[in-house]
């Protein structure tokens, strides 16, 4: 596959894609140039470290979460 500079540019995020699925692409510039687009690697978000109990005070639980809703009320006789 052969894009022009401005092709590539409209196309780009679809050209990354068809290139991780093994597909050749070349870009050629009006210089008669060409480049060739190459998977290096799938990149990785940088994330904090874990740590237990960052979350501590955050999350809770009403004092009912286990009882069954009025709404089931006839059911649960």
């Amino acid at each position: 596959m052969a894009y022009t500079v401005k092709g590539a540019k409209e196309e780009l995020e679809w050209l990354m894609r068809a290139v991780e699925n093994g597909r050749e692409v070349v870009i050629i510039d009006d210089e008669g140039r060409k480049v060739k687009l190459v998977l290096v690697e799938k990149a990785r978000i940088p994330r904090k470290p874990r740590k237990p109990g960052s979350a501590k005070g955050k999350i809770w639980m009403a004092d009912d979460f286990d009882e069954p809703l009025d709404d089931f009320a006839e059911y649960m006789e």
